[in-house]
């Protein structure tokens, strides 16, 4: 009886095997289920004149293929990056300072850069009024680039409005909203999305229930060429992380501002403010204006959804020159020296000195990072 016993069980081992792996193969740790997502925010995306003439190589045809050459691949890790589209796409003639319009070309290189989202509620979104406002919109549809802050109209926001990504098994609720634009008026049926307390606190309540696992909010504020945020910029953060919004990016100055990881005193979750990216790519000399941020926010959920880390990365815009480059190139600060001619490599440590100066006295919980560290 023994012996059929064991024959029969060795019979089963041969024919059926997966019988007896079945716990090995549903023993899953804790490592395995946790998830992580990286989002990188940019600062603004602006074309001024001198931008618009350096990638001329015809009289309507240009090129903006080596302006994010050195910054493409970091930019392309994220899951998801986003950055401030501050211009319209509104066809010829092309325009810079005051009223914006850039080449279509432009956008397909800032997409080709690996950019996911592009903000478009900032004071220049109506700089050519409803036509401008609605090709920018169809521009970005056309080319599938994911877009928030202006809607043809009211139907368009509620149908689009906040912007829901869905990445790596996380439910990420964007907001965006500017302070203004520049004194033009919206033209119905045209939406520009304000800062307004009471139609912010009704978005972050129609964030909420997508049942997100952060809503992350993008304000245009503050004053320009400002190093440090104003009391206003201060108040609101603290507003909107009062009802319910996890992170916040700003942009607006056109320089950089203080970056702070806030600790909830209560739960001990992490909320991420950034009062200001300063420029991503411009022609703008004023100081300070010739660099800006990269920022990366790592998150990981298993049953809770955290701040895994956050760090900034610095880069700087070289103009072209009589001997060198030929169009306004994006590096990042640790390039090599001879990237650069002796006048470029001055400025740019200029840029360098002054934020690093402030981010080491402002800074809470943030550090700086080189392209290619985790």
């Amino acid at each position: 009886m023994i012996y059929m016993k064991q024959l029969l069980f060795l019979i089963l081992c041969l024919v059926f095997p997966s019988l007896f792996k079945a716990q090995e193969v549903a023993t899953i740790s804790p490592a395995d289920t946790l998830k992580r997502i990286t989002l990188l925010f940019a600062g603004d995306l602006m074309q001024h004149r001198r931008q618009i003439e350096a990638a001329r190589v015809s009289n309507n045809e240009f090129d903006y293929s080596a302006c994010f050459k050195y910054v493409k691949e970091e930019i392309s890790k994220a899951d998801v990056a986003i950055a401030n589209l501050e211009v319209t796409l509104a066809g010829m003639p092309y325009t810079g300072y005051p009223a914006f319009s850039a080449p279509d070309e432009y956008l397909i290189a800032i997409k080709d850069a690996g950019f996911d989202v592009l903000l478009t509620a900032n004071n220049h979104c109506l700089d050519r009024g409803r036509d401008g406002l609605e090709r920018t919109v169809w521009m970005l549809d056309s080319l599938r680039i994911l877009c928030m802050g202006t809607y043809v109209n009211e139907e368009a926001r509620t149908s689009r409005y906040p912007l829901l990504i869905e990445q790596n098994g996380f439910r990420i609720s964007l907001l965006n909203y500017t302070y203004g634009t520049n004194g033009v008026p919206v033209t119905p049926p045209n939406v520009v999305n304000f800062i307004d307390k009471e139609v912010m606190e009704r978005d972050i309540e129609t964030a909420k229930a997508q049942q997100p696992d952060v809503i992350i909010a993008c304000i245009h504020w503050g004053e320009e060429y400002r190093l440090l945020p104003e009391n206003h910029q201060r108040e609101l953060a603290d507003w909107m992380l009062s009802k319910g919004v996890t992170h916040i990016i700003g942009g607006h100055p056109h320089v950089v501002q203080p970056i702070e990881l806030h600790t909830n005193g209560v739960n001990r979750t992490k909320h991420l403010v950034v009062y200001s990216l300063g420029n991503f790519i411009s022609n703008m000399s004023a100081p300070h204006t010739d660099g800006g941020l990269l920022v990366r926010l790592e998150l990981e959920k298993d049953s809770v959804t955290r701040v895994s880390d956050c760090k900034y990365a610095l880069v700087w815009t070289a103009r072209p020159d009589a001997g060198g480059i030929k169009n306004h190139t994006l590096f990042p600060v640790d390039c090599p020296k001879s990237s650069l001619t002796q006048e470029q490599y001055i400025r740019m440590e200029r840029f360098v000195k002054v934020a690093r100066t402030l981010f080491k006295e402002y800074n809470q919980e943030v550090e700086e990072y080189f392209f290619g560290e985790k």
